[in-house]
Order: C-alpha cells, then structure tokens, then sequence
C-alpha cells in the first residue's frame, strides 16, 4: 500500500463539476455526488473540492456541500469562500475532514490563527495558488487567480506555517490543465522551505508526473485532468489508476507500507 496520498481536485461551480485550464476555459464533468460515488468505487485516497465561484460569489453553497459530505466515503477537503471561523466550524461538523483557506489569509493573517486554535491545525488546510513574474519567481495570486499578492509561494507558505496550518496545497496557475507536468523548482523551493506536509497540483499528464512530484519532495500529489479525461480528445471519464499501476509506478519515489 503506497501511504504517500494521491488526490483527484475537483472544481465546483453552478453546482457541477468542471475542469478548467490556466483557471479558464471549464469544460463540464458531471454531477458532483455522481463523480464522488464513482470515486467512493475507485477507492481514492482523499479528495479536495474547491468552490471556484464563491470568492466571487461570497457565498457557500451549503445544500451541495451536505450531499457531498453524505455520500463521501473518503477524507475530503473543501476550499472556496471561507472567511470565517463560524463558517470552518459548519463545515467540519458536515463531516468534512478539512477546510482550506486560500484569499482569507493574505488579509488577515491572525485569521489562520484563530481558526488553528479553534479546530486544531490537522484540519486547517491553506491553498496557494501561484504564477511565476518576469523573473522566475513563483509568486502568489488570490481570488480564483486574478488578483496579484506581492508575495512569493515560499515567504507566503512560512507565513502560513507560522500561523499554525496542518498543510499547504501550490497550486500553479499556468500549469492548471495544460498536461506539462508539475513545476518541480518550486516544489522544491517550498518543501524545504516549510517542515510541514505539502500538496503539489497543476500539469499532471500521467502517472509518472505524480513520481516526479513526490521525488521534488511532495507529501502528496493533486491533479484534476488525469483523473476525469482520456485519450487525445479528452473525452470526459471519470477515473483512478488501479492501485497496483500506482505502487509499481510510485515505489522509489513514495512511502509504502504493507
């Protein structure tokens, strides 16, 4: 069994599920409690789902999130609109394992605080969704990707650490769906920067972009297009490779257990 977590990401909109590329472009995938059933089936690890209307929007859509916590059978974590801490404590007594910040800590850093104390930092999760400037730096952007932050992944992410959260998620903009593999340099550059767990997610094509990533020191690995498209046309599929492709393929580069 290979302990190194790999995560299907899951974009909610208008209550379906889409796959965007570069933060654009959505192209429908289904019903959300649908997707998670066939993901219940495939038995996946873990499952992130972000809202990516509701920084927009400033609003969570509660009835959907209760069908999705109903019907998930795995550890799931939901991301998008949450500015307060009442908001993270309705949302974990769903049932849903863990919540992840993102546009809410570059404002108010104490909020991170605050929300550790109050759920503790296994449940406190924080995204960063980054692009690179004219120089190669890695730096971060909020709201759904269009608003610039003036600060790097790496000083963003020991902000974040000294806060108090359990896990971090890069999330790399211009890679989102575009199947060129992960951004290895800042993966590394995070990884060591930080002493706590780190999800890396944008580019994946195949199989060994996950090996890539967890070799680049990831604790896990997120993707969206590897798990819902197949073939050169991408035709929508809802999937998971089987778990012995995933231990053969991942062996020198995860954790495994038997």
């Amino acid at each position: 069994m290979i302990l190194s977590r790999i995560i299907p990401t899951l974009l909610l909109s208008e209550r379906g599920l889409y796959k965007t590329r570069r933060f654009g472009d959505p192209v429908y995938l289904g019903d959300p409690v649908n997707v998670i059933n066939i993901y219940n089936e495939k038995q996946v690890d873990e499952i992130v789902v972000f809202d990516i209307d509701a920084h927009r929007t400033g609003q969570i859509d509660w009835d959907m999130l209760k069908q999705m916590a109903g019907e998930c059978f795995m550890p799931l974590c939901y991301g998008g609109g949450i500015t307060t801490v009442d908001q993270i404590q309705a949302i974990l007594g769903l049932g849903i394992e863990k919540v992840s910040v993102n546009s809410a800590a570059y404002g108010d850093i104490d909020f991170i605080r605050k929300a550790v104390a109050e759920a503790g930092s296994q449940s406190i999760a924080a995204t960063i969704d980054y692009r690179r400037d004219a120089t190669g730096t890695a730096m971060c952007y909020s709201h759904g990707g269009t608003r610039g932050q003036g600060i790097s992944v790496t000083d963003h992410a020991r902000r974040l650490v000294d806060a108090g959260v359990g896990e971090i998620v890069i999330y790399d903009i211009d890679r989102d769906g575009m199947k060129t593999g992960y951004d290895l340099e800042t993966i590394r550059k995070v990884t060591d920067a930080v002493d706590i767990p780190v999800v890396c997610c944008g580019g994946v094509r195949d199989v060994p972009d996950l090996r890539e990533g967890l070799l680049a020191g990831a604790s896990a690995c997120a993707a969206g297009s590897l798990f819902c498209f197949i073939g050169r046309l991408d035709a929508v599929l809802i999937t998971y490779p089987n778990p012995e492709k995933l231990e053969t393929e991942l062996r020198d580069a995860a954790v495994i257990v038997t």
